[in-house]
């Protein structure tokens, strides 16, 4: 499997997941990202997660089971 991963610049040292998601237009609102979660369809560096506040750091690998496909996106 080819390595299509889109790498995602911020600002500051952390994002919390959420606010990843809204950031790079995977859900529109903070309920859509906690549903999204909620439902294991998001998985940090391999890892299901079901923290919407879940801090990441730069390096972190994230990957989110869509509808219209899956999303992979590096912190960078």
């Amino acid at each position: 499997m080819p390595e299509d991963i889109e790498d995602v610049v911020i600002s500051s040292d952390v994002i919390r997941l959420g606010q990843l998601l809204k950031y790079v237009g995977v859900a529109e609102s903070g309920a859509q990202a906690g549903s999204l979660i909620a439902a294991g369809d998001v998985r940090v560096n391999g890892d299901v997660e079901t923290r919407r506040g879940r801090q990441l750091v730069r390096g972190d690998v994230i990957e989110v089971a869509v509808p219209s496909g899956a999303s992979r996106l590096r912190i960078a």
